[in-house]
Parts: C-alpha cells; sequence; structure tokens
C-alpha cells in the first residue's frame, strides 16, 4: 500500500525541499498535492483524503492549528513544519505529535515518516491524537500520549507518579499501577511536566509531587511516593527541593 502526503506550507522553495527529500525515501509514501495558505489546504485535504499532512505553523491566513480546528473529524497523521520554537513546540510535545523546525534536515524528516506511518500501520486511533491536542491547546485536562512499540497510550498527566529514566528509553509508573515503556528520552517530557506540578529530583527520575508522600532523610535524602516507590534525589537539587516543599 502507498500512503498519500500532503504538503501545506506558504513557502514554494520549502515545499518543494520536502517534496524532493521525501523522494529520496524508501518509504510506501507519494507526495500528492501541495498547498500554500489554510483555506487551500483545507481543500486539498477534502479532495485527496491524505494519510500525512505536513503542516507549517504559521501562514498568512492563519496558523496550522486553525486548520486543524476547522476539521472535525481527522483521519490522517499529522507533522508540523515551523521555524519558531515557541509555544506551539510545547503544545505539540504534550500530544507527541511529530515536528520539525526549519531549516528542514532530510534525516529528520524521513525519521517523522516512518513515525507516522508506525502510527498508521497499527491501526491507532488518530482522533484520541487530535482532542488531545485541542485540549492541551485550551489547557483542559491535560493527557500524555505515549507510543511504545506496539500501542498508543492516552494518559492523564495527573495520574503519572514518576517517570524514570533508563538510557535511551522511558518508564512511566501510574498510579493504577500500570509501567509503560517508551523509546523517548526523559528530557523529552521534562518541560512538558514541570508546568504541571513535576519536578527533576535525579537526572533519572521526575516525580509528580501531588503523589509525594514524604521526604526522608535517610541514605542522603529520598523521597517516597504515595505508592511506596522511594526515589534518590541528587545532592545538587537537594536545597532547591526542600525549598518546594516548604512552598507548598
Amino acid at each position: 500500500m502507498t500512503y498519500k502526503v500532503v504538503i501545506i506550507d506558504d513557502e514554494l522553495a520549502t515545499r518543494k525541499l520536502i517534496a524532493n527529500m521525501l523522494k529520496n525515501s524508501d518509504a510506501p509514501i507519494e507526495v500528492v498535492g501541495e498547498a500554500g495558505s489554510i483555506e487551500s489546504g483545507l481543500l486539498l485535504i477534502k479532495e485527496e483524503q491524505p494519510h500525512i499532512v505536513l503542516l507549517d505553523i504559521q501562514m498568512p491566513d492563519g496558523s496550522g492549528f486553525d486548520l486543524l480546528k476547522k476539521i472535525k473529524e481527522r483521519n490522517f497523521e499529522v507533522i508540523f513544519i515551523t521555524a519558531h520554537e515557541e509555544y506551539a513546540i510545547r503544545a505539540i510535545k504534550f500530544s507527541a505529535l511529530d515536528y520539525i523546525l526549519k531549516p528542514i534536515e532530510e534525516k529528520e524528516l524521513l525519521h517523522g515518516i516512518t513515525n507516522a506511518l508506525e502510527v498508521i500501520e497499527f491501526k491507532m486511533d488518530t482522533s484520541e491524537h487530535y482532542n488531545t491536542l485541542l485540549n492541551n491547546i485550551k489547557n483542559e485536562n491535560k493527557k500524555l500520549v505515549i507510543r511504545t512499540k506496539t500501542s498508543v497510550y492516552v494518559i492523564d498527566i495527573k495520574d503519572i507518579v514518576y517517570c524514570q529514566s533508563d538510557r535511551n528509553y522511558t518508564f512511566f509508573y501510574l498510579m493504577d499501577g500500570k509501567k509503560i515503556l517508551t523509546s523517548r528520552l526523559l528530557k523529552d517530557y521534562e518541560d512538558i511536566l514541570v508546568q504541571s506540578n513535576f519536578i527533576r529530583c535525579h537526572r533519572s527520575y521526575i516525580i509528580n509531587l501531588n503523589h509525594l508522600d514524604r521526604y526522608d532523610r535517610r541514605d542522603g535524602g529520598i523521597v517516597v511516593m504515595k505508592d511506596g516507590s522511594e526515589i534518590p534525589i541528587s545532592r545538587s537539587i537537594k536545597d532547591k527541593f526542600i525549598e518546594i516543599l516548604e512552598s507548598l
């Protein structure tokens, strides 16, 4: 099966660059159309029914988010293209959607395409990604979409007890005892989580302060979570951590 790709970006040179890069890919994809605005992009999506949309964030007649809000049922994967690493990037990361910063690198673009195809081929519910993205933009009941080798999990951030780094992988430990492993780095989630009352107490751990039971001074200092987990605290952050506890 060949998967259809459309490119929506107001810069003609960028569209052509992306199209040429995708021609070098061994992935089963075909660029079936290009658009330079929100309105023409909407028409293109309606006509071609693509599997993957490469979408610029800032365009003269609106943003990529404006385009998404006008689509009631989304049955395609989105890879955002942007020259600005601003608020939008955090919203994108919340939903684990791929994004590429300009100037575009071929390796990064093809990696994004591969990720999108994995989701499609495993027949994941892409509408859940879309709803999660919009909810997070609105700051409503923040969720995190976590991709594993075989599944896509949509979880409430408040249900995460702590995260643990294991080299190039991250474990998520949830309230219900579930343990989820993803191939993303812990640092990929840090900026997102610290905005929701999490703190990195160790180079290998980020904890949810809402699930903190107590700080224990033994063994140089550890935190005990409400589920009984014991998490070490780095010496470099101990004083700051205690200040945060006293301010709660």
